[in-house]
């Protein structure tokens, strides 16, 4: 009986892992933390810890639900690409069904949250951000452009102005910037990627930017985007949303950046592309950790500017 109980414990806890691995948990914790900074930096005193609480888990729960819906669409694609091989639906861990039930329950506990307890327009912002991502994205644009990243990146971008509305429930310039800065950073984010990956998507007929149009073009984006992020990342400075903190942040990091994307246009075939990858993480998160440090010890106040 004993080991009989064991076994279903064990079934059990595996069946709990591949729905936690649908939800692709590192890029939302990602946008769990762009959202968070969004809501700390849309009041100059404290954030109410109950809309901040809400706010959270609601864009989490849909960003969440939006990967599984990726997971669904995608699954013969990652059937033949070796990096996606295991998911939990091309490894025939999980079912079709029971993937497309969780995402529909993730996304009525997402709205429900937003809705009741935060706000309306928070909640039909987040589903917008939600359709944007994983119907227009994944089931369009992936499968048609080799535009697809940037223009379906506008959904990703979307979570720090998700989160500044879930506070103020309004959207503002300040956070149409934070929206900004990751609309920008997202091309040249996921194209060392694609470079890296170029004959995995090949094979799976998806029409990525180096697929379509060779590695060193693709580079040569990643570097033209690469100066443009440096740029759109001083506007917070310049509206005098944040300050020399800030700047000085952005700037040092910007400069690592374009570092790497000058570096990797100048490497041999996929040399470099992975450290690019790497570092554009890394940037992103130190840059929005700048925005709160400068924040919390300049003071700033977005309703005097």
């Amino acid at each position: 009986m004993a080991a009989n109980e064991l076994t279903v414990a064990n079934a059990n806890s595996i069946s709990w892992r591949r729905y936690y691995e649908l939800t692709k948990p590192k890029v939302v914790l990602l946008i769990a933390f762009t959202a968070l900074v969004g809501m700390l930096l849309s009041l100059p005193a404290e954030v109410p810890w109950q809309l901040l609480l809400s706010g959270l888990l609601g864009i989490s729960l849909a960003a969440a639900a939006g990967a599984v819906v990726n997971h669904i669409v995608d699954q013969h694609i990652d059937a033949v690409m070796h990096r996606t091989q295991r998911r939990p639906l091309p490894s025939g861990n999980m079912d079709t069904p029971h993937a497309a039930f969780f995402a529909l329950l993730l996304t009525v506990c997402s709205m429900t949250l937003l809705w009741i307890l935060v706000n309306p327009l928070t909640a039909a912002l987040t589903f917008l951000a939600l359709i944007g991502y994983a119907v227009i994205y994944t089931l369009f644009l992936k499968r048609w452009t080799p535009q697809n990243i940037v223009w379906g990146g506008l959904a990703g971008a979307a979570p720090p102005l998700l989160g500044w509305c879930a506070i103020t429930g309004e959207v503002t310039v300040e956070a149409f910037l934070l929206l900004l800065i990751i609309f920008v950073w997202t091309p040249p984010h996921f194209w060392p990627l694609a470079v890296h990956r170029r004959e995995e998507y090949a094979r799976a007929g998806v029409p990525m930017l180096p697929v379509t149009h060779g590695i060193e073009f693709t580079k040569l984006q990643v570097l033209i985007y690469s100066l443009m992020l440096f740029v759109v990342s001083l506007t917070p400075f310049l509206i005098k949303m944040s300050g020399l903190l800030y700047l000085a942040g952005a700037v040092l990091l910007g400069m690592g950046f374009v570092y790497h994307a000058f570096k990797f246009w100048l490497s041999e075939g996929t040399e470099h592309a992975m450290k690019t990858f790497g570092y554009s993480i890394v940037y992103l998160s130190l840059l929005f950790a700048c925005l709160l440090a400068d924040h919390y010890i300049m003071g700033y106040n977005p309703q005097l500017g």
